[in-house]
């Protein structure tokens, strides 16, 4: 006899242990399913209900993320209670449709909805057009057109591939020079592939940067704590984009006035806008805003949690994560209120060497235990592995090291303890995630 819900998460990087996490942990589930994991998705009841154990277990699923019938066929004969998608490219395919055309549940929004992060061109004529604050830019499907406007235009701007890249598809020009680089890799070399066939050029806007995150049921809003994603890959700010080399929430600098003003001004027209052109968006909106002189601007739109936002986020909310979801996709958040521990979290990612670019695999990595059985930390995987039991590397990413503190310096100290007590070959990481913002203020 069933004991509680079974719930399927889809994908395998960090953001997606960080939910299975938080969905093993409500009271009313009976096992998480994750499709298809990685070397952490996976672990027996948890022994007592203390601390930050799951509380249900985890099993793997050996479905890849983009295997929309398996996922499907899988979730029928499961009797799967509500399936959560975790990374973007299911949703441009529609797994959310196909799922609810079969009459399944699922958090996400359908492929159409998705658009907003799917199509940067689409995103910002949407935002044109509603007069949601996003920095000034031009649209341009011809590398010749596309040239002539940079160098018509006089400023450092940002080049971004339109479609899907992963989070690297952002180049932050200071010359001439590497716009036009920039431009020649996404159209003419096409390094992220039909995704740089149209490209943004857009204003480069001078601010600090911020993660709202918001739950929707199509059209109330539920905003989650600020959050500061890190995408560079050094200290400082520096080197190329990534896929986020740390997070921190909250951001003490965007207090709740702000918060309140981004739901007004951004958050509820774009949601106002998709659900009056017939595709209301239920889900995870995630702004990444710039907060200028003149106020907020929306640099990007994307339709899922974000990662490592998510890893941030996740261990401070007090609120059954399942409840939250079901009454998205039931159309009633309205009836809902968030709660939130006290405190901070702060996201380390430990990546491979050669991240950004390929990278080994295979590495093995020690000090997990350890650092996992540090006050107040949890260890996300994202890629990795298992061999026996051994743990090695298998992506660009492979871990999140997320602590819980009293504060801001508290949960970052915890958290460089703990990453202190991991090594694998070439390891390298951030060391001002959460600091810098100490340092500065």
């Amino acid at each position: 006899m069933r004991k509680g819900k079974r719930v399927l998460v889809v994908g395998s990087g960090g953001r997606e242990h960080a939910l299975a996490w938080a969905l093993a942990r409500a009271a009313e589930v009976e096992v998480v399913y994750v499709a298809p994991g990685n070397g952490g998705t996976s672990w027996p009841p948890a022994l007592g209900a203390g601390g930050l154990q799951p509380r249900a277990p985890a099993l793997r699923v050996p479905i890849g993320a983009e295997a929309i019938g398996t996922l499907l066929d899988f979730a029928r004969t499961e009797g799967i209670d509500l399936t959560v998608v975790g990374p973007e490219t299911p949703l441009a395919r529609g797994i959310v449709d196909a799922f609810q055309a079969a009459g399944l549940r699922i958090f996400g929004p359908t492929r159409a909805a998705a658009r907003i992060e799917t199509s940067k061109a689409f995103a910002k004529d949407l935002m044109r057009s509603w007069g949601i604050p996003t920095p000034d830019y031009a649209v341009f499907h011809d590398f010749e057109k596309a040239r002539a406007y940079l160098r018509a235009r006089p400023g450092p701007v940002v080049v971004k591939a339109s479609g899907l890249a992963g989070g690297k598809g952002a180049f932050v020009c200071e010359s001439l020079e590497e716009a036009e680089e920039a431009l020649f890799r996404l159209m003419r070399e096409r390094i992220f592939g039909e995704a740089g066939d149209t490209v943004v050029i857009e204003e480069r806007l001078y601010g600090s940067e911020v993660s709202l995150l918001a739950l929707s049921d199509g059209w109330t809003v539920r905003p989650l704590l600020p959050a500061r994603d890190h995408k560079r890959l050094l200290d400082g700010d520096q080197g190329p984009n990534t896929g986020g080399m740390g997070a921190y929430a909250p951001v003490p600098d965007i207090g709740p006035d702000a918060v309140e003003r981004v739901v007004r001004e951004i958050v509820e027209p774009v949601l106002e806008a998709l659900a009056r052109q017939g595709t209301p968006f239920v889900g995870v909106l995630y702004a990444g805003l710039i907060w200028t002189d003149r106020g907020p601007f929306v640099l990007e739109f994307n339709a899922r949690f974000g990662d490592p936002e998510a890893q941030a986020l996740l261990p401070l909310l007090e609120t059954d994560l399942l409840e939250v979801l079901e009454a998205c996709v039931e159309g009633r958040l309205g009836d809902v209120d968030l709660r939130w521990h006290p405190g901070a979290c702060v996201t380390v990612v430990l990546a491979a060497p050669g991240y950004p670019g390929p990278v080994p695999e295979g590495l093995p990595i020690t000090g997990l235990e350890d650092a996992a059985a540090q006050e107040g930390v949890l260890i996300f995987h994202a890629g990795t592995r298992r061999e026996g039991n051994r743990v090695l590397t298998a992506g660009g990413r492979v871990l999140a090291v997320s602590a819980i503190g009293a504060d801001l310096p508290g949960a970052a100290a915890r958290a460089y303890a703990a990453v202190e007590r991991i090594h694998f070959e070439g390891m390298h990481y951030r060391r001002d995630i959460g600091r810098s913002h100490v340092a500065l203020s």
